[in-house]
Parts: structure tokens; sequence; C-alpha cells
């Protein structure tokens, strides 16, 4: 697959740009509903639609097929982080307004640090091709085990990451609005926000170390790996809003999301130097299995009402900051006075000794 750079710096720009304007339309903290959220998930995923026409229009129908895999495979695992996601922001009581800068942030990192990871896959598949034999035992056991814990919940309170970060960062116990982090009495501290953002970054690389080996097993094009993971991505922060409150509704997507591990995991250990199954067979294996898995979580749990997560028991680790504790806030990079600063320029030297008396 040859693909110009200006292409690649027209996609990033396009990227870039999307960023932008997702910033600008959320630059003012409020609750986004679900017609909002489904809104803006109709328009990421219409552009990751769009984006793979235009790879299968450009350079063929296998490109294409792979793209689309690609894309199936990261959009289905970004599920899972919402999920966790959503655990997070209930447990230390994050206040839903806040929670879009928190994502948007997250997304960023994500992207930054997924472009390494894919860069880094791709050098190793290019000079080592038994790598794909580990990348492919790897999916397998974590397919494996994902279906054997898959009603395991995570506790963010026990987080290595949360302790590690409160013993290093000098931080305050109370969210200060959107604030990652405040000066106080001359003191620079982080917010519990930033806090949640570090711990969503982290979860994030958690979930990258399995997405990025599992779309490898549909296409070893850096373009397509690259486009369909940042596509998938981009639409995170609207799916979290959209499917938050309904994370009960999907008992069995964690099994089908182990059986595609288990299933890209053969693909790629089979492709090396046995056989290699057509794009358009994965496709339609990816499709059934997620279909399958959807269908009859919706089915099991119908007549059940949506509801948030529980919080959890006890009062959250963190809390709202008061109307005192807001006022009581420095700027956040002091700036020296005029008059200091103009009492600096005046003066060449030390100044002159005061005369006794």
């Amino acid at each position: 697959m040859d693909v110009p750079w200006w292409v690649w710096a027209a996609v990033l720009a396009g990227i870039v740009a999307m960023l932008v304007v997702d910033l600008v339309a959320h630059r003012r903290a409020h609750v986004i509903g679900v017609r909002e959220a489904a809104a803006w998930s109709a328009v990421w995923v219409a552009i990751g639609v769009g984006f793979g026409i235009a790879v299968w229009w450009f350079w063929g129908a296998e490109f294409g097929q792979q793209y689309f895999a690609g894309y199936l495979i990261e959009k289905s695992l970004a599920v899972d982080n919402v999920f966790v996601w959503a655990v997070i922001f209930s447990f230390f009581g994050v206040p839903r307004e806040y929670q879009h800068r928190v994502l948007f942030l997250g997304v960023l990192g994500a992207l930054v640090l997924r472009g390494a990871f894919i860069a880094a896959g791709a050098v190793l598949i290019a000079n080592f091709s038994w790598v794909l034999y580990l990348f492919a035992a790897f999916l397998v056991i974590t397919g494996i085990k994902m279906a054997v814990q898959r009603d395991a919940h995570i506790d963010p309170g026990r987080s290595r990451t949360l302790r590690l970060f409160r013993r290093l960062v000098p931080m305050t116990d109370a969210y200060h609005g959107q604030r990652f982090l405040i000066r106080r009495h001359g003191v620079l501290l982080a917010t519990p926000l930033l806090a949640v953002l570090v711990l969503v970054e982290a979860t994030d690389v958690v979930f990258a170390v399995d997405s990025i080996p599992a779309i490898f097993a549909v296409t070893d094009e850096p373009f397509l790996v690259f486009t369909a993971n940042a596509f998938a991505l981009l639409g995170l922060r609207a799916m979290y809003f959209l499917l938050a409150d309904l994370v009960h509704r999907f008992v069995y997507l964690k099994l089908g999301l182990a059986l595609v591990l288990v299933w890209v995991g053969i693909k790629m250990a089979l492709k090396v130097d046995v056989t290699y199954i057509p794009t358009p067979i994965s496709l339609a294996v990816i499709t059934t299995i997620l279909t399958v898995a959807i269908a009859t979580s919706w089915w099991t749990t119908r007549g059940r009402t949506a509801h948030a997560l529980a919080a959890p028991a006890g009062a959250p680790p963190f809390r709202q900051a008061g109307e005192d504790e807001m006022a009581d806030l420095e700027p956040l990079w002091p700036r020296r006075s005029r008059t200091a600063a103009g009492r600096g320029a005046d003066h060449d030297g030390p100044p002159a000794p005061t005369p006794r008396s």
C-alpha cells in the first residue's frame, strides 16, 4: 500500500482540526445528555465509515476491508474502555459536567501513545517476523483470561497508579471546577481531576497492549492501523456518554470481545507459515461474534431500566471545593509586579547600604 507523505499530513491535519472543533463545541462545562451524545456518536461513526469508503475507493477492496476489520475491532474493544471509565468516574464522584474535559485530554494522550505503539510494532514486525507468534500467543492468552475473568470488577481505590501519583505529587482533596492544577498560599497543587486523568491514561496503556496486536492481525499496513485506531478513539468520548448508563445491559459483550481476541490471535499465528485467512472471512467472523454478543445481552437484560453505576459505599474520596476555597485561589502562574520589575531595572548593582545613625 503506497501512501504519499501528503496523505499522512492531510489525515493528521484533519484529526487535529476535528479535535479543535470538538474542544470548541464543549469549551463550557455542561452535562452531556443522551441526545447530544447520540448526535456526536453518529458524526464520529460517519467520519470513520466515510474514511473507510475513501480507502476502498482509492486503494481497492482488500485494503478497504482491512480498514473496516481493524476499525470494528478497535471500536468494539473501546467499549471496554467505556465501562472502565464509568467505574472510575463513579468511584471518584467526578461531576458529569467535568468528565468530557478529562476524556478529551485522555483521548488526545491515547492518540499520541498509540501512534508510538503502532510505529514500534510496525518496526518489530518488519524486522522480526517471528514476533507475530508472540503477538498471537499474547492475544489468545488475553482472550482466555478475559473470558474467565469477565465478571471481575476493578477497584480504582486500590490502583497502584493512583497511590504512586498521590505519593509523588502534592494534591488537594477537593475538585476545583475543571482545573487540573491550583495554587494556594504559594504552593502549586494538583486537583483530583488530574489524578483521575492520570488513571484514565494508565488504563488506556493496558487496553493499547491488547488492541494494537489485535489490529495487526487483520492488517500490517501502518497507515490503516493508525487511522482505524484514530477514528475509533475520536468517537470514544461520545460513546461513553451514550453508553455509560447502560453498562448493565452488555452482560455478554466481554465474552464476545474475548472470542474476538482469540480469533485474531489464531489468524495471526496461521498467516505466518500456514495459511492466510481472507479478510472478508475474518471481517464476517468478527461481525458475527459481536452481533451475537450484543443481541444476546440486550435480549437477556430486556426490561431493565437504564441507571448510572452505584457510587462506592461511604463518602467519595474527593469532595467539591466550597466558595471560600475557590475565592482563596491564587493565579496559577503569578507574574512579577511592574513595580518590582521596575525596581530591578533601575538598579545596575546591589542596593546602597543604609546609613548608620
